[in-house]
């Protein structure tokens, strides 16, 4: 029956030099790999194993049943193995057969269909219930007097058409989940290939040649020699004549399926191949290279001697690893019980957090790196060689064209207004380049807020590895208050840049003001050769030869606009003919704007007044032929845009503006390159913070 036991007492008897070692060796090696496996991706030791490859149905599964003896793994048409099964065999000295799986520790599986379901419901948990593959592994262990000690890996067989829920990669996948197995230098190989179909084409030498190339790690299985061509063998192949392996190959004869449906069990099948191969002379002189019991024998001789080859190379990870976590252990200082060592402890991390963060801000960190620049060095960066030169680097009139001036220019020209006046537009452009300060100022102060968040992650110290909740904890509370600091740092920076927007300081000392704008404008035009007319006094005195007074008077002038078809600079004249055009105390506009920029006082006239702008409108037409030749004015477009061309008195009041915007834009950056460290550092970096620190470290 398929629940009787086979015994392998040749294979398990005929090794007395090997079997004691494997037997010391191997289940260390076990108990290790199940620790490993505990730790999942974090264990960077790998431990020698046997992985077991092949295509679907080449016979992998009734190998592993032989060599086991018993029926204990799924059956079905398609595909079996859907995660990779770690199945270590385990000899005793009592009568007793069981099975263990890791994931239900202290349970003993004595009947093994009960394995074999155990196995199916933990595969269709993981990969589903229709042919889905998973790589999450399912580990079991055999214990029986009737087996040697060796542990193997089945894994998935290769597959080429997808089946049920499977994915149209679903050999790629396959193939990259065996190769993460045996691509490891500590891993054997053992490669099922049906004797009946193409050596040269198996799945399994295939890919264990792309892992193991020099052959060194493979053994061949070749299954199934009783169902091969009439007229052909297998010798050729397990004498490696076809594609050598140095660890060599072993033949073996499976169960067919009529005889697993008719459960013949697997001691019956053992006495059947013993059989088959006495009654080949092919295969006479090939008794070590033949039969389920000499391939137990040989793969547990190869892994208890690859064992011993890697030993001292494992030996000395696993001792570097100890040292490394034993050195880490201490870190975390001893298990404290009391309620009064457990605050002492607290108030030591606290106190020790602290220190390591004013230290870092302060740079007086003596852990501090000395290849690149940290802690309190990095916000020091970031005001003067980010922030400072970032703003050193604006021009203040690079995203204005002189289109653009000059439409402010004229948008700032009422009706009455014959002079240009420097003052509006100025203001107008001004306080725009001065709003541009507002979010380089606030994307500083997160920078600084960003790093000092880093100085925090980098100050926690290792005794918190060992309270993730204080540590989640810290990690929230300075958080919280860090960002407590950053609101009302960027409130205070909003503010800075709204005083200077609010008041436009033209009496600072540093400021170019409106007659030296004017003086070096027209130096610029005329170094670039554009012809200005020359304006002379009537005495014909030059307006560089004339006195200070006047020349002033000239600058002012020269910014006089064309309107109504007379040129401002009438108002030069003398003060008599002046009254004859305005009558007295008649003004239009407000003073203070040119006086600001210009300094003196300055009383702007109407220009361009004619006699015939006092006739009262509703004087009668003398001619009624007149009423018929009516001039008829066209309707104003709807957006109005400066002319293209620029006039020679336009380009003077452009390059005053741009003048005027720059000097007052440097004494702005100026004064924000100073504010803002200062407001970010009052109310972020300290003094607030290192109090926090403290009141932490003593409560």
């Amino acid at each position: 029956m398929a629940d009787e036991p086979a015994t392998n007492t040749t294979a398990a008897q005929s090794q007395p030099s090997a079997v004691p070692l494997g037997g010391s060796v191997i289940p260390l090696v076990n108990k290790l790999q199940d620790i490993f496996a505990q730790l999942g991706s974090q264990s960077t030791i790998e431990l020698p194993q046997v992985a077991v490859v092949g295509s679907q149905s080449s016979g992998k599964s009734s190998v592993l049943e032989a060599l086991v003896g018993r029926d204990f793994l799924p059956r079905g048409n398609d595909i079996c193995t859907r995660r990779p099964l770690v199945l270590q065999l385990l000899q005793t000295k009592t009568d007793e057969e069981y099975g263990e799986f890791l994931h239900l520790p202290g349970k003993r599986f004595y009947d093994f269909s009960e394995i074999r379901r155990e196995i199916q419901a933990q595969t269709d948990k993981e990969a589903g219930g229709n042919k889905g593959v998973s790589d999450k592994q399912i580990r079991l262990k055999i214990f029986s007097p009737h087996v040697l000690d060796i542990t193997l890996v089945d894994l998935p067989g290769i597959t080429k058409v997808p089946v049920g829920e499977q994915p149209a990669d679903i050999e790629a996948r396959i193939r990259t989940m065996i190769m993460s197995y045996i691509k490891q230098p500590s891993c054997l190989i053992l490669a099922v290939t049906p004797a009946n179909s193409d050596l040269a084409n198996s799945d399994a030498l295939q890919i264990a040649g792309i892992a193991d190339p020099d052959g060194y790690r493979t053994i061949g299985i070749i299954t199934k020699l009783d169902i091969m061509d009439r007229g052909t063998d297998a010798r050729n192949l397990l004498l490696g004549k076809v594609i050598p392996l140095r660890l060599g190959y072993v033949g073996v004869v499976n169960r067919s399926q009529e005889d697993i449906m008719f459960n013949r069990s697997i001691k019956d099948a053992l006495v059947a191949e013993e059989k088959f191969f006495r009654s080949r002379p092919v295969y006479n002189g090939l008794a070590d290279r033949c039969g389920v019991p000499q391939l137990a024998k040989k793969l547990n001789q190869i892994l208890v001697q690859h064992i011993k080859a890697i030993l001292p190379g494992l030996k000395s990870r696993i001792s570097s690893a100890l040292v490394s976590v034993a050195k880490e252990h201490a870190s975390y200082g001893e298990i404290t019980e009391s309620k009064a060592g457990q605050g002492a402890l607290l108030l030591n991390i606290l106190s020790k957090y602290s220190e390591a963060f004013s230290s870092m801000v302060e740079g007086k960190n003596e852990e501090m790196s000395t290849s690149e620049l940290s802690g309190g060095a990095r916000i020091h960066y970031i005001f003067q060689s980010i922030f400072v030169k970032s703003l050193e680097e604006v021009d203040p009139c690079e995203d204005l064209t002189d289109d653009d001036i000059r439409t402010a220019i004229q948008n700032a020209t009422g009706p009455k207004s014959a002079l240009f006046v420097p003052d509006v537009p100025f203001e107008v452009l001004i306080r725009r380049q001065i709003a541009r300060l507002l979010d380089p100022s606030l994307q500083c102060a997160r920078f600084i807020y960003d790093e000092l968040m880093k100085i925090s992650h980098h100050c926690l110290v290792n005794e918190l590895q060992r309270f993730p909740v204080l540590r989640k904890r810290m990690d929230e509370v300075i958080g919280n208050f860090l960002r407590e600091g950053l609101e009302p740092s960027e409130t205070m920076i909003g503010h800075i840049i709204e005083m200077e927007m609010d008041y436009i300081n033209t009496s600072h000392p540093n400021f170019i003001g409106g007659s030296k704008a004017v003086e070096i404008a027209l130096q610029q035009i005329k170094s670039s050769k554009v012809p200005l007319p020359i304006t002379r006094h009537k005495d014909g005195v030059e307006p560089d030869k004339a006195p200070s007074s006047e020349r002033s008077l000239k600058s002012r002038a020269i910014l006089a606009r064309q309107v109504n078809g007379i040129m401002a600079d009438q108002g030069v004249r003398p003060t008599v003919e002046v009254e004859k055009v305005a009558p007295a105390g008649n003004t239009s506009g407000s003073s203070w704007g040119i006086s600001s920029i210009f300094g003196g006082s300055d009383n702007r006239v109407s220009a361009g007044k004619e006699s015939v702008t006092n006739k009262p409108f509703s004087e009668p037409v003398q001619n009624m032929e007149h009423a018929f030749a009516m001039i008829h004015l066209r309707e104003p477009p709807t957006i109005l845009r400066p002319s293209e061309s620029h006039s020679e008195q336009e380009n003077v009041e452009i390059a005053v503006t741009k003048l005027l915007l720059r000097s007052y834009y440097d004494i702005v950056r100026k004064n924000i390159e100073d504010s803002i460290p200062k407001a970010v550092m009052h109310f972020l970096v300290n003094p607030e913070l290192y109090y926090f620190l403290l009141i932490c470290s003593t409560n």
